[in-house]
This record gives structure tokens, sequence and C-alpha cells, in this order.
């Protein structure tokens, strides 16, 4: 027995027990070195006449057999000599692939200079340099091959599940086969073997069950199948597999009327993956249809996507991005076990599921793909290197998705405010949570139903449809819009001639108050104390009607102790005796809603009672000031009260509500 070439045990226990942190990857890491092999043999065909092979005649195969508890992985590639089985296998963290692809970079980078040499040689062309040359452009034209390995430890990921590996291989060229054996603990065996044809097999039997680890469920036809559709789908070559099959038996001319249909099991060999990823095609040859079964596929959605686009970025970075826009909402969006991310490839291989960091928080609810095959990936090929390359292209994305909303919104009103509905509230927090740093990204693709229009409208547009002297736009925040648009505030900045928007998300109101103001216009929650609507005759008014019930006020708001801050004369209550009004920055709204979370009730807004002086309930208020203190007491609470459940509120005390009521009643 030969002994690896490095701290063998040491070294070898990290690549098994700590480098990988899904075991089942092993799979993905065996077909993507297959792959690879047979990259290799296809490049040197173009190069090497001697080679006769075809891409076609190129794949790779599948094999399990539950008795034996094995899984074999072959593949038709270039193969290995005995000697490179050794230096391979032999040695962990070498990679062939990686010498493999320097070595092709050095004579790419050998012909160059050659080239620029020869540059003034008018018979190049007819030289051997031009022949070279000619058959260098015929391996550039590949511009899909793309050796996969990098780090030479993705063949050792087999010994997470298997308690013994071997590896049976011969070379193109060579009549000898070499097989190489290891149970991965102390070092390993290389024989002489043998073999039909050129290529590599993987043979791996699995590890004994334990009580936490069930290995036997990967010798399986289902599970195989599902293995290689979810990280190797769109290797460039075939991986196929027997697959059991059922057919109808031919009814015997002698059957009865009773006769029931009998079938057989057979075997037939089957493609498992599809080869060509659907986001490196041009989108002008994919059809709609072709995008959403894709999309409901890949996505475990039952619906078509809303909508699709793509990207294709060549520079410093290259990549493709698949990116789709569901056309409703998971059920746990809004929870905290949501996790974001598109599913993030490298060289048709998948690395990472849900790659959270290529989309912005305010973005979650976007699916897709992105591949790439510049990453720098870590050792074990579950994540990135370099951060810088992540943040580069999810900001190439993000800008992708804010247009192509920005074009749906513009294009497609329909189809957006369908969108906007299942993911509007989430552009909402993105302002909120980047404390307005987004705002004027997010701000033009935001919908409020207008009270005025009766229609879902951009703040855009309700701008354009302002009277020119308004200086501010109006909203009010609740939970149904049809209950504000009754309200009395709502109602008296419409008597103005000017709309509210009417908002219904619970993070509106934070939203609006972080935001600030829009095109220079503030924006102003129609249950703020101080709207600044009224003309200075009826400012004036209001000021020596405040003076003659001073007292009354006084009186009032003793009775309220803290419950509010003040009470005070309003002009804006049509024919509600009372209203509830807010100052400062914390509105009657997101009052309510911080009350409604387990850490948020401690957040008071500074309350005011206003008061309709033109209703008769302030007529019987003054008669009570000046003759019963108790009644006054009483009528005081119930429009306070009243003010409250009108503005959605909660009652501090609903059966004493109800008692004040019966006493006026009586």
């Amino acid at each position: 027995m030969k002994k690896f070439k490095t701290e063998s045990k040491r070294l070898l226990d990290l690549m098994i027990n700590s480098i990988y942190t899904n075991r089942e990857i092993f799979l993905r890491e065996l077909i993507s070195n297959a792959s690879d092999a047979l990259d290799k043999i296809y490049l040197a065909s173009l190069t090497d006449r001697s080679i006769k092979i075809t891409r076609a005649e190129l794949g790779i195969t599948l094999a399990y057999d539950a008795q034996a508890r094995t899984i074999t992985v072959s593949d038709n590639g270039i193969g290995m000599t005995r000697e490179e089985l050794d230096k391979n296998l032999g040695t962990i963290a070498y990679s062939g692939s990686l010498e493999y692809k320097q070595g092709q970079k050095d004579a790419e980078d050998a012909q160059k200079a050659e080239d620029t040499e020869g540059a003034t040689d008018s018979t190049d062309s007819n030289s051997a340099k031009g022949k070279k040359k000619a058959q260098a452009s015929e391996v550039t034209d590949e511009q899909a091959i793309d050796l996969i390995g990098q780090f030479g430890v993705g063949f050792y990921s087999g010994f997470m599940v298997a308690s013994k590996v071997r590896v049976v291989s011969r070379a193109i060229g060579e009549d000898q086969a070499s097989s190489w054996e290891s149970n991965g603990i102390d070092g390993y065996t290389i024989k002489d073997a043998s073999r039909d044809e050129h290529g590599t097999d993987v043979i791996l039997t699995l590890k004994p069950d334990t009580e936490e680890d069930n290995y036997t469920h990967l010798i399986s036809e289902g599970e195989l199948t599902h293995l290689v559709k979810k990280y190797s789908n769109y290797v460039r070559y075939p991986v196929k597999m027997e697959v059991s099959k059922e057919r109808e038996l031919p009814k015997p001319d002698d059957a009865d009327e009773d006769y029931k249909p009998q079938f057989e099991s057979y075997l037939e060999m089957e493609t498992l993956n599809s080869m060509t990823p659907i986001w490196k095609r041009r989108k002008s040859e994919v059809s709609e249809d072709e995008y959403a079964e894709f999309y409901k596929s890949d996505f475990r959605d039952y619906a078509a996507p809303a909508a699709t686009f793509t990207i294709k970025a060549e520079g410093v970075l290259n990549y493709d991005a698949l990116l789709f826009i569901p056309s409703h909402a998971p059920f746990d969006l809004y929870s905290k076990d949501f996790e974001k991310g598109l599913a993030l490839y490298s060289s048709n291989v998948m690395i990472m599921e849900k790659c959270a960091d290529l989309l912005p928080d305010h973005y979650n609810f976007m699916r897709g793909v992105v591949d790439s095959a510049d990453l720098d990936l870590n050792i074990s090929r579950e994540t990135l290197q370099r951060n810088n390359q992540l943040r580069a292209m999810a900001k190439r994305i993000e800008k992708k998705i804010t247009s192509e909303l920005g074009t749906l919104l513009k294009d497609k009103r329909e189809l957006y405010e369908s969108i906007f509905e299942c993911f509007g509230r989430g552009l909402k927090y993105g302002i909120y949570t980047s404390y307005g740093a987004l705002k004027d990204t997010l701000a033009d693709l935001l919908l409020y139903y207008s009270a005025k229009e009766e229609k879902l409208i951009t703040l855009r547009e309700y701008l354009d449809a302002a009277p020119s002297e308004q200086e501010a736009i109006y909203y009010a925040a609740g939970e149904d819009e049809k209950l504000l648009a009754k309200m009395p505030m709502v109602k008296s900045v419409l008597a103005r001639g000017y709309d509210v928007l009417l908002c219904t998300h619970d993070v509106d109101d934070f939203c609006m108050s972080i935001m600030g103001s829009y095109d220079d216009k503030p924006l102003k929650n129609v249950a703020g104390a101080d709207l600044g609507l009224e003309s200075e005759e009826e400012k004036k008014e209001a000021e020596d009607k405040s003076k003659e019930y001073g007292e009354l006020f006084s009186a009032m708001q003793e009775i309220l102790s803290d419950k509010v801050v003040k009470v005070a004369l309003s002009s804006r209550l049509a024919d509600m005796p009372a209203g509830i009004s807010a100052e400062g920055p914390i509105s009657l709204e997101m009052e309510r809603i911080m009350a409604a979370m387990p850490d948020g009730g401690g957040m008071k807004s500074e309350r005011v009672l206003e008061l309709n002086v033109e209703h008769p309930a302030f007529a019987k208020l003054v008669e009570a000031k000046a003759a019963d203190t108790e009644r006054l007491a009483l009528l005081t609470n119930v429009l306070y009260n009243q003010a409250l459940m009108v503005e959605g509120l909660p009652l501090a005390d609903p059966i004493e509500f109800a008692e004040a009521i019966g006493q006026l009643l009586s």
C-alpha cells in the first residue's frame, strides 16, 4: 500500500469532514470531474487527428447496485495512466484540471508571442505557424468549454459517503488500464486492471447506515435522478442511467371480457440531465412557454411567472442571469423563515441553491439563476472567495430589476399593479429600512390608492394632477381603504380640492415618514395635528374661539389627564363632533402598528383631542362646563373614546365606555 503524498490522515480527514457542509454534493463533484475528462478529450481531438471521437459520442453513465451497496460514475473521457492515477489521486489537493488549464494558457501565450514575432511575415498563412494558428482558432471557437475542477479535492468528497473508493481508468492511446483503490484512511493501492475503452469508472462502496446517517437511500433510481437534476442538470454532456419502465403486454387472443391489462417492467437507458441551460440560449430563441416550464419546474411553482428577463454581462466579470418575477407571493414571504436568493451556477454546475447576497431585501421575491465561469470559489465550491464579485453582480442585478419594473409600470400597467399588489410592501420596506437611502431608486415604483380618482396612482401621477397651489402630498394610513375614505379628516382635505392617498400597508406611515418629501413636496398625514390648510381668516377665527373656550379646553384636558397633550378646536371634522390627531414624529397609525408587535407597546403618539365647534355636541359641552362637572367628564370621555374608535385605536376600557353611553341615553 502506498501512503498519500501529504500528511495523509489529517488532511484527508479535513477534506471529508470539514471542507464540505453538504454530503449530497459528492455526486456533483464526481460528475464534474467526469465532465472535465470529456472536455479534455474533446479539446485534444481538435488538434490531434489521431483521436477519432465526436462530441456526440461523449457522455457520463451512472449505475448502482443495491446489494453490493455501490454507486458507479463512468465516462469515456481522456482517462488516466498508472502514473497519472498516482499523481492525481495519490496527492491530495492536486488538480489535473488546473494544471491542464495552465498548460492551455501557456500554449496560448506562446502562440500570441509567436504571432507577434511573425507579424511581418507575408508567407505566414502558408507556413507551419499558419497551421498552428488555424488549429488554435478551432479550439477558440468552442467558447463553451470550461473545465470545472480547480482544487483537486472534489474526488475526495466521495469518502463522505463511501467506506471504499475504487477508480478504474484507461488513458486515450493506452492498451493497459489501471485501478486505484483506497479506504480513505491510510493510503491506496494501484494495480493493473481491465477496461474495454478509454475513460474512467469511479466506484463508491457506501458506508453502513448508522442511527445518525442513512446512506442506503442514495442507492436508488429516484435519489440519484434527483441529485443529478438538482446539481448537474446543465453539465454539457449527457448523464445517463438505466431507469425502470413499464409496458403493457399484448392482449391474448383467448382473453375473456374480464381481462385486465398486464404489464411488465424493463430497464431503459435514459438521459437524466437537460444539458443545455436555458439561460445560455438567446432570448429570441426561447418561447415564453419554455421559460414558464423551466420556472415552474426548477422553482417548484404551480403558476407561470408574471415577467421574465435576462442579463448577459461581459467584461471583467462574465455571467448570464435569467430572472423571474413570480405571479403570486409565497405564503411565507414576510416570515422570518423565508429564504431569499438566486440559484448560483459556475460553468453550468449549481454551487448554491439560494445565494442571498445576489438580491437586496426589497427584491427578495425575485427568482432566477446566475451562471459564471469567472467566479473564485472556495475549495469546496460551495461559496465564493471574493465578495467583491458578488457585490458587482448584485449591483448590476438590482439595477436591472429596477429598470424592468419601471418598464412594466410604464408599458404594462395592469400587470405591474398585480405585481405590486403581491410585492409592493417589500419595496416600501426597502425605503424604510435603508433610512431613506433607496428613496430615489424606489419611490417612483410605489403605488397608492387615490381617494379622488379611486384607483392606484404613483406619486408622480399624484403631483401631475394636483392644483398648482397645492403645497404638500396628503395621505391617510389605516387598515381599510373604504374606512379611510370615510374619515372626516380625509373628507376635509378632499373638500378643498386636494387628493388623499389611502395607505393600507403596515409600513406605509413609516415609509412616508422616512421619505419626508417627494419632488420637494412634503408628505403629510391628514391625521397630523397641523396640516396648514386653513386660510388666514379661518386661523383668526379659530384663535378667537380658542380664547373664548379656553377654560372648557383646560377642564377637558384635566379630565383626560395624560391621555392627550391638549384639547383644541378644529375646522376639518365635517359632521363628526370630535377627532383624534397626533403631534410630533409618531403618528396614530404608527402607534397602532407598534402596539400589535411584541416589543412595541411602549411607543405612544402625542394625542390631541380636536372638537368641532359647529356640531351640536359642542354646545352640550359648554352647558355641562357651566352647570354639571360630572356630566362634562362623562361627555368628554365619551367623545374621546368615540374619536379613538373612528381612528381604529383600542379603547382602554370598553365596558366603561358602554356604561357611559348607557348613562347618556338614560
